[in-house]
């Protein structure tokens, strides 16, 4: 079966929380807010997360809607997600400190029938490869550790 490998680096800037990553030119910068001690430059990565669900979703709407049989004027969708403050920004060991619950829900301007945007929705979700990742988890498989001096 063949596989994609994707690539980003990612590096922490001076001062702050502020990190900019990279992947084939393109650049995000991602910072906390200023209630986490930030600088606020940026989405914080939880934030990012969100953004990406949303984007893979939007994405796989466009990528599918013909062969669906769904005239997609319009798409967008809208998440929130709760996480465990005390677990990611304390170090609370009995708080989880990644999402507990993410919601979204998607908005659609089509002529298509009920029957057949509830079918849609459903296949987006079955098909968005960021959110398999996040409903199914994803092996964390850390490699090596180099140490510059």
């Amino acid at each position: 079966m063949p596989k994609s490998t994707f690539k980003v680096v990612s590096r922490k800037l001076p001062g702050g929380f502020a990190v900019e990553s990279e992947s084939r030119g393109f650049k995000i910068i991602m910072d906390e807010p200023p209630q986490f001690r930030g600088t606020d430059t940026g989405m914080n990565p939880v934030e990012a997360l969100l953004a990406a669900l949303g984007s893979c979703q939007c994405m796989t709407a466009a990528e599918f809607a013909k062969s669906q049989d769904i005239d997609l004027k319009e798409f967008w969708v809208e998440l929130e997600g709760d996480i465990g403050i005390d677990g990611c920004r304390r170090g609370d060991p009995n708080v989880r400190p990644g999402y507990q619950e993410v919601r979204f829900t998607m908005h659609i301007k089509t002529d298509a029938p009920q029957d057949k945007v509830e079918a849609f929705q459903q296949f987006i979700e079955n098909h968005c490869s960021v959110g398999d990742s996040l409903a199914k988890g994803v092996s964390m498989m850390p490699t090596t550790i180099v140490i510059e001096k």
